[in-house]
């Protein structure tokens, strides 16, 4: 995916400018995939801000994960977000046979992607208005939501 189009970016603070940038051009969907979200800034006002946004414009939220134990300790936004739009957001666990996949990125209607290319590094790139750069991550994504199943329920009894 490296070419003219891409974005690099190699710290934390130009992750997350990237990733508001693709939320913020999201209208219709949102695939992300990460081992356990602890670098995603799913926690602060401004994500949490973005993405009801998003999702009262009639955007829909795909998220997978290995783990979910970071975003149920430390992002109660987002757990209060996926509770009021439940029917909007579905979340998913991968099975221990895909905790090998290391990479990380956030697809915006299939046209837009921030990736990094390993969960334990800041380094990575963001294409946008560019369809080709998010085909590799959208088939890899497709594979992981055919394994996992169901997580993060909107209640405690996960109805």
């Amino acid at each position: 995916m490296t070419d003219l189009t891409a974005l690099p970016f190699n710290s934390h603070a130009e992750f997350e400018a990237q990733l508001r940038d693709c939320l913020g051009r999201a209208r219709s969907t949102l695939q992300l995939f990460d081992p356990d979200f602890s670098v995603f800034p799913l926690g602060s006002s401004e994500t949490d801000a973005a993405l009801r946004h998003f999702l009262a414009g009639g955007g829909a939220i795909q998220i997978a994960m290995h783990d979910s134990a970071h975003i149920e300790r430390h992002y109660p936004r987002f757990l209060r977000l996926l509770r009021e739009f439940n029917h909007k957001i579905e979340a998913r666990a991968t099975p221990r046979s895909l905790h090998h996949l290391t990479d990380s990125f956030c697809i915006a209607d299939g046209m837009h992607i921030v990736r990094r290319f390993h969960s334990d590094h800041m380094r990575g790139e963001a294409s946008f208005d560019l369809p080709k750069a998010t085909e590799l991550s959208q088939e890899r994504f497709a594979g992981i939501w055919i394994e996992a199943v169901s997580t993060l329920h909107p209640t405690t009894t996960g109805l």
